[in-house]
């Protein structure tokens, strides 16, 4: 396998011609920049609808504790969570 450095530079001494006829203050992505922005734009909106539909099909409704005390705990006890109580209930459905 040839060295990577060498390759290299035998590449850029390829480019640099082409790179001369370029105004060396004015450097543009153009259509190719353009195109990876276009696609990466398209991937976050697909992204960002397929986020949307399966946030929509969570159901973000707790089954009431079963070992929470029911006389007149007041807010503290309504807002304890399976989560912070260390079980995690299955969900049916």
């Amino acid at each position: 396998m040839p060295d990577m450095s060498a390759s290299a530079s035998l590449a850029m001494t390829h480019l640099v011609p082409l790179a001369k006829e370029l105004d060396e203050d004015k450097v543009t992505p153009g259509v190719l920049g353009f195109i990876v922005f276009a696609v990466m734009a398209l991937a976050v909106w697909g992204l960002m609808k397929s986020m949307n539909r399966h946030m929509g099909k969570v159901d973000f409704e707790e089954a009431p504790d079963p070992d929470a005390p029911s006389s007149g705990t007041g807010a503290a006890g309504t807002a304890r969570t399976a989560e912070s109580s260390g079980r995690v209930e299955p969900q049916q459905g």
